[in-house]
């Protein structure tokens, strides 16, 4: 009978514990999750305009022309390597390359000295005599352009950069599209895939 009653307080201190809780001892680790707090959120990075992936070897359109801006003349090809309709959108991707001299590719395809991207390219419809300017992400002011961004860009002979920029699509029975490139001048019928 000593036995049974030695065992049984027994029990009770360790219950009270914790070390008898349906057979599982509770451990410090276990309560610390309990009780820590929540971790602190970080901002999220920003990440700086990106350049579009290289495309396959499919040049669709070419054009070379003579290019200057400020110190920085040459000679520069363009060729559009994309030009690809995704349900209300069409994605442009192109590459310029420097044949000769120097490219400024920096400011040069912006809608002014301070726009480091390629927001002044744009698209002509000339079944329907339409321009489709690059999409924006919003309708604000501060609305920056869905296309890359070309700050400090400045090709040397040789170099190239490749490029995109997304605008709403064109009907569905517009098949070519104008493409028209602020200091590189228009490639004419360009297929729309």
């Amino acid at each position: 009978m000593r036995k049974t009653i030695v065992l049984i307080g027994a029990a009770v201190v360790l219950s009270g514990c914790g070390m008898v809780s349906g057979g599982q001892p509770r451990t410090a680790a276990k309560e610390a999750t309990t009780t820590a707090p929540a971790p602190q959120q970080t901002a999220p990075q920003q990440t700086p305009a990106q350049t579009a992936p290289p495309q396959a070897d499919v040049v669709v359109a070419t054009r070379e022309a003579k290019v200057g801006s400020g110190d920085q003349y040459g000679k520069a090809r363009v060729e559009i390597t994309a030009l690809k309709r995704q349900g209300r959108t069409v994605t442009l991707n192109w590459t310029i390359t420097a044949v000769e001299g120097k490219v400024n590719v920096h400011n040069g395809l912006g809608g002014g000295g301070f726009d480091y991207t390629v927001s002044n390219v744009s698209l002509i419809d000339p079944v329907n005599a339409k321009r489709y300017r690059v999409a924006r992400n919003g309708t604000a002011a501060d609305a920056t352009c869905v296309c890359s961004g070309t700050q400090g860009q400045f090709l040397e002979a040789g170099k190239s950069s490749t490029l995109y920029a997304v605008f709403a699509a064109p009907p569905p029975e517009v098949t070519k599209v104008n493409v028209e490139m602020p200091m590189l001048g228009v490639l004419t019928d360009v297929p729309l895939s």
